[in-house]
Protein backbone atom coordinates (compact mmCIF):
# COMPACT_ATOMS: atom_id res chain seq x y z
CA UNK A 1 0.00 0.00 0.00
CA UNK A 2 3.16 2.49 1.19
CA UNK A 3 5.18 1.89 -2.19
CA UNK A 4 2.01 2.05 -4.42
CA UNK A 5 1.60 5.55 -3.14
CA UNK A 6 4.90 6.55 -3.23
CA UNK A 7 5.35 5.27 -6.92
CA UNK A 8 2.24 7.18 -7.39
CA UNK A 9 3.11 10.52 -6.13
CA UNK A 10 7.13 10.90 -6.31
CA UNK A 11 7.02 13.64 -9.28
CA UNK A 12 4.56 15.56 -6.98
CA UNK A 13 6.57 14.77 -3.48
CA UNK A 14 9.99 15.32 -5.90
CA UNK A 15 8.15 18.88 -6.72
CA UNK A 16 6.65 19.93 -3.30
CA UNK A 17 10.90 19.90 -1.99
CA UNK A 18 12.09 21.50 -4.88
CA UNK A 19 9.56 24.21 -4.87
CA UNK A 20 10.21 24.49 -1.20
CA UNK A 21 13.99 24.85 -1.96
CA UNK A 22 13.30 27.48 -4.70
CA UNK A 23 10.77 29.35 -2.88
CA UNK A 24 12.83 29.80 -0.11
CA UNK A 25 16.18 30.62 -2.43
CA UNK A 26 13.98 33.58 -3.68
CA UNK A 27 13.45 34.81 -0.53
CA UNK A 28 17.24 34.97 0.07
CA UNK A 29 18.35 35.80 -3.00
CA UNK A 30 15.64 38.31 -4.93
CA UNK A 31 13.14 39.33 -1.70
CA UNK A 32 11.83 41.89 -0.77
CA UNK A 33 13.65 44.79 0.89
CA UNK A 34 10.57 47.06 1.86
CA UNK A 35 8.69 44.03 3.44
CA UNK A 36 5.49 45.25 1.60
CA UNK A 37 5.58 42.54 -0.66
CA UNK A 38 2.75 39.79 0.76
CA UNK A 39 4.90 36.70 -0.34
CA UNK A 40 8.51 37.94 -0.78
CA UNK A 41 8.81 39.45 2.80
CA UNK A 42 8.57 36.31 4.62
CA UNK A 43 10.58 33.10 4.35
CA UNK A 44 7.90 31.30 5.77
CA UNK A 45 5.56 32.32 3.30
CA UNK A 46 7.69 32.32 0.37
CA UNK A 47 8.42 28.80 1.28
CA UNK A 48 4.93 27.72 1.44
CA UNK A 49 4.06 29.14 -2.26
CA UNK A 50 7.12 27.52 -3.89
CA UNK A 51 5.97 24.17 -2.41
CA UNK A 52 2.45 24.59 -3.46
CA UNK A 53 3.81 25.60 -7.21
CA UNK A 54 6.50 23.00 -7.26
CA UNK A 55 3.90 20.64 -6.40
CA UNK A 56 1.26 21.51 -8.78
CA UNK A 57 3.96 21.80 -11.60
CA UNK A 58 5.08 18.40 -11.09
CA UNK A 59 1.84 17.28 -10.88
CA UNK A 60 1.58 17.51 -14.47
CA UNK A 61 4.07 14.99 -14.90
CA UNK A 62 2.34 12.19 -13.09
CA UNK A 63 1.13 9.66 -15.33
CA UNK A 64 -2.66 9.46 -15.07
CA UNK A 65 -4.62 6.23 -14.95
CA UNK A 66 -7.71 5.66 -16.77
CA UNK A 67 -11.22 6.51 -14.90
CA UNK A 68 -11.88 3.34 -14.67
CA UNK A 69 -8.85 2.13 -12.95
CA UNK A 70 -8.14 2.87 -9.27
Amino acid sequence: MRNRFLNKYKWVMVGLVAGAIGGYLYYQLVGCASGSCAITSNPWSSTLYGTLMGGLLFDLFRKKQPAGNS
